[in-house]
C-alpha cells in the first residue's frame, strides 16, 4: 500500500517504514505527526482518488532528526560589470518515517461508464452525412476560371450570385456581370467581363477547340 500526500509544499510518494526528508518541520525529534493532504491512496491495486484530497485519509509519520542538506553553490556574473557573488546555501531538512497509512473514510472513485464510445460513433454518422452533402452539391457548378479573364475571386463572386455554370454566365450580359463583379468587392470593378458570356456559351456547348483557339488571342478576356 502507498499514499501520495504533500506535506510542507511538497508531494511524496511513501510507504509504511519509508524514511523521507522534507522541508524542515517546526516539531521535536521524536513527536508523531499527521499529515491529511492525502491526494491518491493504492491499496493492493485498489486506487482512490482525492478531489483534491481524500476525506478521512492520513499518513502517520515520525520525526527522527532535523539536518541540512549538501550544499548547493549559488554563483551571480554581470558581464562587463566587474561583478561576481558567489554563495553556498544548504537546505535544512527533516527526516521522517512513516508509521502507518489511514485509509478510514477515503470514498472510492466512481468508475467511468463504457457507453460513451458508442454516442461518439453516432455523433460522427451526422457529421459524415455533412460532408458528403457538401462535396456533392460543390459538384453541381462550373469552373468558371476556365473562361479567359475569370480568376478565383471573380468566380466566387459569380457562384455567390447564383451564376455558377457556363449557361447561366452565358444568359448574362456584360452590364449584369459588371454590376455583380462591383457589388462583390471594389477590386473587382476593373475587369472587362465583356467576352465572358460569349465564352461562356461556347463551353456550355462543349465547343472547347474553338473556344481554347479564341482564348489564344484574348488578353485577360478582351
Amino acid at each position: 500500500m502507498y499514499a501520495i500526500v504533500e506535506i510542507a509544499g511538497q508531494q511524496f510518494k511513501v510507504a509504511k517504514d519509508q524514511k523521507v526528508f522534507v522541508h524542515r518541520l517546526a516539531s521535536e525529534e521524536g513527536d508523531k505527526v499527521s499529515f491529511d493532504n492525502v491526494l491518491l491512496l493504492d491499496n493492493d491495486g485498489d486506487v482512490t482518488l482525492g478531489a483534491p484530497a481524500i476525506d478521512g485519509a492520513s499518513v502517520e509519520a515520525k520525526v527522527v532528526k532535523h539536518l541540512k542538506g549538501d550544499k548547493v553553490i549559488v554563483f551571480k556574473k554581470k558581464r562587463r560589470k566587474g561583478y561576481r557573488k558567489k554563495n553556498g546555501h544548504r537546505q535544512s531538512l527533516t527526516e521522517i518515517v512513516i508509521e502507518s497509512i489511514v485509509a478510514s473514510g477515503a470514498t472510492k472513485k466512481a468508475a467511468p461508464k463504457k457507453k460513451a464510445a458508442p454516442k461518439a460513433k453516432e455523433e460522427a454518422k451526422p457529421a459524415a452525412k455533412k460532408a458528403t452533402t457538401k462535396k456533392s452539391a460543390s459538384k453541381k457548378g462550373d469552373d468558371l476560371k476556365k473562361i479567359e479573364g475569370i480568376g478565383p475571386k471573380a468566380a466566387e463572386a459569380l457562384t455567390n450570385a447564383g451564376v455558377d455554370t457556363y449557361a447561366k454566365l452565358a444568359k448574362k450580359s456584360a452590364d449584369e456581370v459588371k454590376e455583380i463583379l462591383t457589388e462583390a468587392s471594389s477590386t473587382l470593378a476593373h475587369l472587362d467581363p465583356g467576352t465572358w458570356a460569349d465564352q461562356a456559351k461556347l463551353a456550355a456547348d462543349g465547343k472547347w477547340d474553338e473556344l481554347q483557339k479564341w482564348q489564344d488571342e484574348l488578353n485577360g478576356g478582351k
